[in-house]
């Protein structure tokens, strides 16, 4: 319930503020631009989207390869696009595709518990890695080209990129020192020992693939970079095809303005893209009024994968529930025999 009333607030709060920017810049150059955008323009963008999740898929195959285990493509897309579309169109259900990821691995292809969900943070610490990287190289292009953003602004991306940074370089630092996250958190899980046992292994399972798996990590690392490569690319090609010309260090000004929108818990990044990029395009001389174009035909190609992604997960779904309902039934047959 708790998340369903998460999911409705985030929703509002989104179309207001897509709302309020639309009373802002006014939609009469967004509908021409959206009205140019038709045919073959809108199939390369939406098959820059599919090549940009087949890299993330391709990731988290050589990770589970790296841990033991060689899954086919088809077995690796269905999962990976579930938890695509649970993240983008339920990001306020915090960990929700990535459990559900596990889940899928355990059930499905009984792989333990510890490495499926290892497997799955060790995929979201390799992509949070590049997407880290390209907020800080855009935002150093940006500042470098425009100079220091409005003062609230600064304030609200200087925190996140702050928190960021220090949450992953944490990270990291442990991993060099090889030093336990979990260790020190027992305390708190003594009643819960089955969870801290689990987390433990998890732990195990992650420190084992950054310190001495380092082929499949640099592998993995390199597949991450290919996939925020995708995105630019579509960035770039997609402002080309709006009829604007930018270079495309302007675009990865854009793609890292992207990447800090997602990061904000709004279903499909529902107005919060639009007010980033309303900034960013106006200060690369762009024109405000573009950007709502550009961001409603980037989400356009997002939710159909999203819903795709969505059919997955209840067929899925309902095929882990009946496999469950039938375990439970045979042991209760079993007991009563």
């Amino acid at each position: 319930m708790r998340s369903v009333l998460s999911f409705f607030i985030s929703l509002i709060a989104g179309v207001g503020l897509l709302v309020w920017i639309s009373r802002f810049i006014g939609w009469q150059e967004t509908k021409s631009a959206l009205l140019i955008f038709t045919g073959w323009h809108g199939m390369v963008i939406v098959l820059l989207t599919l090549l940009m999740i087949l890299a993330g898929a391709w990731k988290w195959k050589m990770i589970l390869k790296s841990q033991g285990y060689r899954l086919s493509n088809r077995e690796i897309i269905a999962p990976y696009l579930t938890c695509f579309s649970l993240i983008y169109l339920f990001p306020m259900v915090i960990f929700g595709g990535e459990l559900f990821r596990g889940y899928v691995l355990r059930e499905k292809y009984n792989i333990p518990w510890a490495k499926a969900i290892s497997s799955v943070f060790i995929d979201k610490i390799l992509e949070i890695t590049s997407f880290l990287v390209t907020i800080l190289a855009g935002t150093a292009y940006f500042l470098f080209k425009i100079g220091l953003p409005p003062k609230n602004l600064g304030l609200i991306f200087g925190i996140f990129l702050a928190v960021c940074l220090i949450s992953v370089g944490f990270f990291y630092f442990k991993i060099f020192k090889r030093e336990s996250i979990i260790k020190p958190l027992n305390i708190f899980l003594n009643r819960r020992k089955s969870l801290g046992g689990d987390l433990l292994e998890i732990e195990k399972e992650i420190f084992k693939f950054f310190k001495i798996k380092r082929k499949a990590l640099w592998g993995g690392l390199a597949l991450a970079f290919l996939r925020v490569a995708i995105t630019w690319a579509r960035c770039w090609i997609l402002i080309l095809f709006l009829g604007k010309s930018i270079s495309i260090l302007s675009a990865l000004t854009v793609l890292g303005f992207y990447y800090f929108a997602t990061a904000i818990p709004i279903p499909a990044a529902l107005g919060s893209h639009e007010a980033v990029q309303v900034f960013t395009f106006n200060a690369l001389g762009l024109g405000s009024g573009l950007a709502p174009a550009f961001t409603m035909i980037q989400r356009g190609a997002e939710l159909i994968m999203a819903f795709i992604g969505l059919i997955i997960f209840f067929k899925l779904g309902t095929g882990l529930l009946k496999a469950f309902l039938f375990k439970k039934i045979d042991s209760i047959m079993k007991q009563n025999q």
